[in-house]
């Protein structure tokens, strides 16, 4: 069990003793999709969604979901995060909305588990205010995209590029 620190020498979960790291600058950035019909796509972009603007809501609910994690995530510390970012872009080729989200703080510990949930929770989001047209939708692909800070210092998956923010009308 050497290598999972969430459990002690008798194998039972704990979390884990951050008192003795350093404070430094953590970021993380996660994506995910949400596939969908042709037509569930163009209602979104209109704003045709009886239940309102999706990825409005969709943002509110992953920042809210940033904020939660420790509460959903068992071994989670509560962290004060610094910012929390996500953005949509449109697939029109999949008929997908991808989602990112940036989450930073000034901590002892890592936000991976913030930006992850704060895309899954936007993905539900859009299902759940989407779901009366189309449900069907797939919810899929979410990954850390990177992370820099602390001791394990930079992670960036392979073949991910960069988008600029704000990229949705």
């Amino acid at each position: 069990m050497e290598d999972f620190t969430h459990f002690d020498d008798q194998g039972r979960a704990r979390m884990v003793d951050v008192g003795i790291k350093d404070i430094t600058k953590r970021v993380a950035r996660a994506r995910g999709k949400v596939y969908m019909n042709p037509e569930t796509l163009e209602l979104i972009k209109t704003g045709g969604i009886k239940k309102g603007n999706v990825l409005a809501v969709a943002q509110v609910a992953g920042i809210m979901a940033a904020k939660r994690t420790f509460e959903l995530i068992p071994m989670c510390h509560s962290l004060l995060l610094t910012g929390i970012d996500l953005d949509f872009r449109y697939d029109d080729q999949r008929f997908a909305v991808e989602i990112e989200a940036q989450i930073s703080c000034q901590g002892k510990t890592g936000v991976e588990m913030e930006a992850l949930t704060a895309v899954s929770t936007a993905a539900l989001t859009i299902y759940d205010m989407c779901k009366a047209v189309d449900r069907k939708m797939i919810i899929g692909e979410i990954r850390l995209v990177e992370k820099s800070g602390g001791k394990s210092g930079q992670f960036r998956r392979e073949g991910e590029k960069d988008w600029e923010r704000g990229d949705h009308s």
